[in-house]
């Protein structure tokens, strides 16, 4: 005997659940889950922090037009918002007003405090040019093999090891100097 009463989804959830709704809160929960790193990885490739919230905002809403296809099994979204916020952040620099700015001497002051506590190291690491900064922060920080770097930084696996290589020698060379500076004093 059939009847007209609606089932218990209805009743409970105010009507059927849609998939676009199970989608929704799946992105939302993986949003949560990988949020930080992505914003540490974002802050370490790009050096800032107020540049680094907005690729990762971007590369979030980016992923979540994907969502469908990269919540399946075997895929792996956190690689994908990581080559978001790295071709982001080139596209970014390849943009004619951002050769118009000129670097000054004094650093201005800053909102936010970068992810990593030891400034000096981390002022090492952002005097690194932007490739070289990349290599490292995909090698190192996000610990991906060197294929995985290639693959998210678009270069060839040898560009990932001589930019790795280029930018491990001058962070030796500037903490050496700086460890022997404070040995002298």
């Amino acid at each position: 005997m059939a009847t007209d009463r609606p089932g218990p989804e209805v009743l409970l959830t105010g009507g059927p659940v849609s998939p676009r709704a199970s989608l929704d809160e799946d992105f939302s929960a993986w949003v949560r889950e990988h949020q930080r790193s992505l914003l540490a990885f974002a802050q370490l490739v790009c050096g800032e922090t107020h540049a680094a919230e907005d690729l990762v905002q971007v590369a979030l809403a980016k992923a979540y037009l994907k969502w469908s296809r990269l919540s399946q099994p075997g895929q792996s979204p956190a690689a994908y918002v990581r080559r978001i916020i790295v071709n982001d952040h080139t596209s970014l620099w390849r943009r004619a007003w951002k050769r118009l700015e000129q670097s000054t001497d004094a650093v201005p002051e800053r909102a936010g405090q970068p992810a990593d506590p030891d400034d000096a190291t981390w002022a090492l690491v952002q005097a690194l040019p932007p490739r070289q900064r990349t290599a490292i922060a995909l090698r190192f920080y996000a610990d991906l093999s060197v294929l995985d770097t290639a693959a998210a930084m678009g270069c060839s696996t040898g560009a990932v090891k001589i930019h790795t290589s280029r930018a491990v020698a001058k962070l030796r060379a500037a903490l050496s100097d700086s460890t022997e500076g404070t040995a002298r004093a």
